[in-house]
């Protein structure tokens, strides 16, 4: 039972939740939109989600058939490419808009996931290049690199989409 001068008091009203901060000054917007680094950017990821789905394609082949060695880990390879190049370009990017070569507050979570990214592809390169772990193991690494990659591409999705709604609100 509630005590009796509980259902009289006053109710307080809650705090209203934290405005988040916008994820880019007019300033940086200005950089962003005037940057030729941004086309790069847009042009690049969906090309790495196409190469992405093709060595997905060719390491599943392989591990369900045992056919394609080659293929996938040449696949795996390219994609890792994909990525460095991606990245770099990312850096220069967030160096223009930000004036960071990497961890803006605005990107910071994206970037330290995407060093994970960048960890477990080179780790497939490092163990393809020196013969480390069998052919199989190897492809279950490309796995383990290509489920990072999944989750840092949403996370970058997700941040694209909180900017354009951002961007259409202001």
């Amino acid at each position: 039972m509630l005590h009796p001068a509980a259902s009289t008091a006053p109710l307080r009203p809650r705090p209203a939740p934290a405005a988040r901060p916008p994820l880019y000054t007019p300033q940086q917007r200005a950089r962003r939109d005037a940057t030729r680094w941004t086309l790069v950017q847009g042009l690049l990821a969906p090309l790495q989600f196409f190469v992405f789905l093709a060595s997905l394609a060719l390491v599943l082949r392989y591990l369900a058939t045992g056919e394609g060695e080659q293929a996938a880990a040449v696949s795996v390879l390219v994609k890792t490419l994909t990525l460095y190049t991606i990245m770099v370009t990312g850096c220069i990017w967030e160096k223009v808009v930000f004036d960071r070569w990497l961890f803006a507050p605005a990107f910071f979570w994206e970037d330290v996931f995407s060093m994970l990214v960048l960890a477990l592809h080179t780790a497939y390169v490092a163990a393809w290049f020196n013969g480390w772990l069998t052919a199989r193991e190897q492809m279950l690494l490309a796995l383990a690199a290509y489920a990072a990659y999944v989750i840092n591409a949403v996370q970058f999705i997700l941040k694209l989409r909180a900017a354009r709604l951002q961007g259409a609100s202001t």
